[in-house]
């Protein structure tokens, strides 16, 4: 309890009573060198290891040694006191393959990373146990001094995947971490256009997260492909109009080489989910596109129409019924109408627009 408390003066009290054992743990199973090194009281420490009998190596109940705490909490002078020992290894993972230096840099410990790196026994590549390295850590939670460090070594592959193909750069991307991804991109040995085994590309992830900074990084480069389909034959455009990313829409509506009516494997494309979701701003984008078919069904013969009626977007269906192009009698393959499904969901102002403008146009029979 005095190391919890930081009680420096009552420990070396305790230390110099011959029957006293720094190594017995308390109740909580914590022995005092553990706590300081949490706590990161540097002079407790160093008078803890100046004793010959205490143990550096011993971990916790989860497999997490001194050095890892240390790290992870970002106590660099306990850090460089713990690797001045030569009993301390200081590249020792967890069950789960969580190392010092993967912790440190996956919190954005600059100093610490810096120590570890120095060291001749560390693996700045060394993944976890889902393969996520600290270079894909730092990446992902945006340390770009750390990214900086590890990607200044010769012996990390910065476009190394985590057990489900994603990379660094896709992780970045995902975030919205601008400088990472500038990092990242920055380099020859990174492929930014590296799906996942899910098919998702570092572009897929950024538009369907809405980061327009990353969006435009990626689309400046010629190696990447905005048309590209994810395992769902999903496109990035898709999921920023899933998303509702105007800004991500508008980015990707720009490109001459985008088709902005590519439907997934359900058949939907990315107005049906634009109106499915009630996007009226992502949708007045594709509207206003010639090459787009605001009256096409997916699989099921569910039109974006009947798709906002059925979730109640009075909106959208008020913005779909201004185009001359829409059908609002066209049922789904259960035979089920627009105006069926708006009454079901008890929409009246829905159910009002339909009937408006159903009596306007002639029954097909």
């Amino acid at each position: 309890m005095a190391c919890l408390e930081k009680h420096d003066g009552v420990v070396r009290l305790l230390l110099e009573k011959g029957d006293f054992n720094p190594d017995k743990p308390e109740k909580s199973g914590q022995r005092p060198l553990w706590w300081a090194c949490l706590k990161g009281d540097e002079e407790m420490v160093r008078q803890l290891l100046a004793r010959d009998s205490i143990n550096t190596e011993d971990p916790d109940s989860c497999g997490r040694t001194l050095l890892w705490w240390a790290s992870f909490c970002g106590h660099a002078g306990v850090v460089k006191l713990l690797l001045a020992r030569d009993d301390v290894n200081p590249d020792k993972p967890t069950p789960g393959g969580s190392t010092p230096l993967l912790q440190a840099s996956m919190n954005g410990h600059e100093i610490v990373v810096r120590l570890l790196l120095g060291t001749n026994n560390v693996n700045p590549d060394k993944p976890d146990n889902v393969g996520c390295t600290s270079l894909w850590w730092a990446s992902k939670n945006g340390h770009e001094g750390v990214v900086r460090m590890l990607l200044a070594r010769d012996d990390v592959n910065p476009d190394r995947p985590e057990r489900w193909g994603e990379t660094a750069l896709s992780q970045a991307s995902m975030c919205g971490h601008e400088g990472v991804v500038r990092l990242l991109l920055a380099r020859d040995d990174v492929d930014p256009d590296k799906a996942s085994k899910q098919g998702r590309t570092p572009l897929w992830q950024a538009s369907w997260d809405g980061h327009e900074g990353v969006v435009r990084l990626l689309l400046a480069r010629d190696d990447v492909n905005p048309n590209r389909l994810d395992d769902k034959d999903g496109t990035p455009l898709l999921e920023a109009s899933k998303s509702g990313c105007e800004g991500v829409v508008r980015l990707l509506l720009a490109r001459d080489d985008i088709n902005p009516d590519n439907p997934d494997n359900l058949g939907r494309t990315p107005v049906w989910w634009a109106s499915a979701w009630g996007h009226e701003g992502v949708m007045r984008l594709l509207l206003a596109r010639d090459d787009v078919n605001p009256d096409r069904p997916d699989n099921d013969g569910e039109t974006p129409l009947l798709a906002a009626c059925d979730n109640g977007h009075v909106g959208m269906v008020r913005l779909l019924l201004t185009r001359g192009d829409i059908n609002p009698r066209r049922a789904d393959n259960q035979g089920q109408t627009p105006l069926q499904a708006a009454s079901v969901g008890r929409y009246w102002e829905i159910v009002e627009l339909l009937q408006s403008r159903i009596t306007l146009i002639p029954s097909p029979d």
